[in-house]
């Protein structure tokens, strides 16, 4: 009797041990799988405090920022899309000099929108004042993406809108499925940013 006691006592110590293997083993995983979704959502210390700023100046959530900036140009300051848009947010030109002149009284150049800081302040503006109109985010996000004017034509179709104030996403007119499939992949780029970085 007094052997099987001691071999059943024995197991103990093994037990523990692969439990806090285990236990680690998880935590590492947990770590690791963080590090490379957050290699794919990053947060590029360069523009983190134009975001914070303008994010908090405006009533947007950074993370949709953040969102809005790696769906559109993937952080690339320099980029310019097939149809004209510019910088980290895709600005087109005539959007920018529409805010900058009529909105801002500031007449900047179309420069100006390859300058972080600028691209940053007038895209979180424009998503801002998007909301403020359409009082819906995922309204203001297509139009972002389609423009306002094509929005505000869905709205009054009930094809596209239930009660002419929230765009139905998943029922956008077909010629414009880049603009349903922009709505879903900056909410999934939204989603994950939560996820990662407000804890």
């Amino acid at each position: 009797m007094n052997s099987i006691r001691r071999n059943k006592t024995s197991y103990a110590p093994l037990i523990i041990i692969l439990i806090v293997i285990a236990i680690v083993f998880g935590l590492l995983f947990d770590l690791v799988c963080t590090l490379i979704e957050r290699s794919s959502y990053p947060k590029p210390e360069e523009y983190s405090e134009f975001v914070t700023k303008y994010a908090h100046e405006y009533g947007v959530d950074e993370a949709l920022v953040y969102a809005v900036m790696k769906t559109e140009s993937g952080f690339d300051s320099s980029a310019v899309s097939s149809k004209g848009a510019v910088g980290l947010m895709q600005i087109m030109p005539s959007t920018f000099e529409w805010l900058t002149n009529d909105i801002f009284h500031e007449h900047l150049d179309k420069g100006m929108l390859y300058d972080p800081e600028t691209n940053i302040k007038y895209g979180t503006y424009y998503l801002s004042r998007l909301y403020d109109r359409f009082g819906d985010w995922d309204t203001a996000i297509a139009a972002y993406n389609g423009g306002e004017g094509n929005v505000s034509e869905w709205l009054s179709d009930p094809k596209y809108s239930d009660d002419g104030k929230k765009l139905n996403v998943n029922k956008i007119p077909s010629e414009f499925r880049e603009t349903e499939n922009y709505v879903k992949k900056v909410n999934k780029a939204l989603k994950k940013y939560k996820e990662l970085y407000d804890k």
